[in-house]
């Protein structure tokens, strides 16, 4: 057994965040996803805790497919897959110059003026649905796909385009779902490239993998159980929290760094 499952700080850090990314994945609120690997952060450093969640990623995205099949829209996919795989490309050929706090006061930003402009539109009106945009589309998906490469954040992108859309929240949530589960399946080939995968990152992420399904079922137990009037304003609430939370991580680290 590795030293790193012989310290009683990771597992302090570790369960609370596998449990939390669990259920964001089952569809309870991108925040908490977010919170995940910054948690384990406090106790390895942030490259190896990413690492260690992409396994546990992919386990909890079966479990999420599973849970929310049946509900997907083909047209968002069609417009946003490429895109994110474009976006992993990019991570992985600038893997050794983009740094964590940059994508994630980059990502923080981004949520911050995604749930301002949700307030001023509501202020004036009811949101109405977005049509499809094919530019819109490739750019926030290749920007999902980029910040999912590098720091497991591809969250708030992703819903700067497909918020707008106000789909139905169990078809927005398996829309999301399916296109998270090709993003982490393919960041697998990247990341073994770059040597992230080693048998102390394995073991970890093997000790973890028994609540990644129970947590995302949970996830997905509760959302499917809330009304549309209910889940976008707290998704939106989830955007801000997460937004405030990455850009503070982000300035402090460039800052004293």
């Amino acid at each position: 057994m590795s030293d790193l499952l012989l310290n009683p700080w990771f597992y302090a850090a570790a369960v609370p965040a596998t449990i939390l990314i669990g259920l964001s994945k089952g569809g309870l609120g991108g925040a908490m996803g977010q919170v995940g690997v910054p948690l384990m952060a406090l106790v390895m450093p942030p490259v190896q805790a990413a690492a260690i969640m992409l396994p546990i990623l992919i386990v909890m995205d079966v479990a999420s497919l599973w849970s929310w099949r049946g509900h997907s829209d083909a047209k968002t996919l069609k417009l946003m897959l490429p895109g994110g795989l474009l976006g992993i490309g990019i991570g992985w050929l600038t893997a050794s110059v983009v740094t964590d706090d940059m994508v994630k006061l980059i990502v923080g930003l981004v949520a911050i003026i995604f749930f301002a402009r949700y307030v001023f539109a509501s202020a004036e009106r009811r949101a109405k649905a977005q049509p499809h945009n094919t530019i819109a589309a490739t750019f926030w998906s290749a920007i999902a796909g980029f910040t999912s490469f590098v720091a497991h954040a591809g969250g708030p992108p992703y819903q700067v385009y497909a918020l707008p859309l106000r789909q139905d929240p169990k078809v927005y949530n398996g829309t999301s779902v399916i296109f998270f589960a090709v993003v982490n399946a393919v960041k697998v080939i990247p990341y073994f490239l770059l040597g992230q995968f080693d048998a102390t990152n394995l073991e970890a992420s093997a000790v973890l993998m028994p609540l990644a399904p129970l947590a995302t079922f949970a996830g997905a137990w509760i959302v499917k159980r809330m009304r549309p009037e209910v889940f976008y304003p707290f998704m939106y609430g989830m955007i801000l929290l997460m937004g405030l939370k990455l850009t503070y991580d982000g300035i402090a680290s460039l800052l004293y760094s």
